[in-house]
């Protein structure tokens, strides 16, 4: 029997495994109507998620507050709607004029690395992943706001390109200080699609983001560790980029947006995929039998040849019908050999 890091790794080797390596996550009421539908919390311990997430870099953004918070860059966020929500810019002009960045430390709150190494040494045995929140190109909205950024590529293209070189300096920073954990691999989170395609558009995605995403990257390489990143939408005109400068897994994996299979067909020797299950279709809107169909399939032709990490592409919404639930929970350990 493998343990979950030995399985991770495997799959992202391109081996086969004595099942596929899982996640799964829930939002909302979602894990608490499981509860009444199997009669009780027992169906969670049998869970065993392969990858665990090590808490470090503060996100910043306060989503208990009453209604209102200001992250570390100076950005006002509203909190108190589903999802939370910019408010205020930290950047309401394209100027760095009396603007300074965070320092390093900003991210890191007393006591992070002890409670770190605690949770490492605990789930030794998993796959041990630290992110440290919005990527390059949601930095850089996070900080001007969506349509002020999105007009800066192409009015304000040399400040642009700075605000990019500045938030990459700051998160190269921050990695470093990561990288000195115990853990497998660096969690990088950065939507640079939607379902129609890469926003920036692939050309502008590759003079602005690549470079500085290459960087990073070898930075973790350099520490003997994997690379992974989470991206929402359809990156697929820039999947060959990233695997060129050094990405091992890509998360997500939208199939309303672009199909996982076709990924796998023409990536699949060289790039590992980590989730696939609609969360926008299948789940909320098949049948529980639709969605055993799918899982199989999923294991069976992503798996092939490893490369791949089963997960919904998202975690399960509040709107996913109980029934639908329970139906992911039970094709998710039934392929792990495991019985609800």
């Amino acid at each position: 029997m493998m343990t979950s890091k030995e399985r991770v790794i495997a799959q992202i080797e391109h081996e086969e495994t004595d099942f596929i390596p899982y996640t799964l996550s829930f939002e909302g009421d979602v894990a608490e109507r499981l509860d009444e539908y199997y009669g009780g919390s027992g169906w969670r311990d049998k869970l065993d998620l392969d990858i665990r997430h090590v808490p470090a870099v503060e996100f910043g953004v306060d989503t208990e507050a009453e209604r209102l918070s200001t992250d570390m860059f100076g950005t006002v966020w509203r909190v108190d709607l589903r999802p939370f929500h910019l408010e205020v810019p930290a950047l309401k002009e394209p100027s760095f004029e009396g603007y300074e960045f965070p320092p390093t430390e900003a991210f890191f709150s007393e006591g992070w690395r002890e409670r770190a190494l605690e949770v490492a040494a605990e789930y030794k045995d998993y796959f041990l992943v630290v992110g440290f929140g919005f990527g390059l190109f949601e930095r850089t909205w996070c900080m001007r706001g969506f349509m002020n950024a999105l007009t800066d590529v192409v009015a304000n293209p040399g400040f642009y390109r700075e605000l990019v070189a500045r938030i990459a300096d700051s998160q190269m920073k921050i990695i470093e200080e990561l990288l000195t954990l115990p853990v497998d691999g660096i969690m990088f989170s950065d939507d640079w699609g939607d379902q129609r395609g890469v926003i920036l558009g692939p050309d502008r995605w590759r003079e602005l983001l690549k470079p500085h995403l290459a960087r990073m990257y070898d930075l973790v390489h350099g520490a003997g560790k994997y690379t992974l990143s989470h991206c929402c939408g359809n990156p697929s005109d820039v999947v060959p980029d990233a695997i060129e400068i050094g990405l091992d897994v890509l998360e997500s994996v939208q199939p309303e947006a672009m199909s996982p299979y076709g990924l796998k067909k023409a990536y699949g020797e060289h790039l590992t995929f980590w989730g696939g299950l609609g969360s926008q279709s299948v789940i909320p809107f098949g049948t529980p039998e639709e969605i055993h169909r799918e899982v199989n399939r999923l294991c069976a032709e992503m798996g092939g040849g490893g490369g791949y990490i089963l997960a919904p592409a998202k975690a399960l919404q509040p709107e996913t019908p109980t029934e639908n639930a329970a139906a992911v929970v039970e094709a998710f350990l039934a392929q792990a050999g495991v019985a609800v």
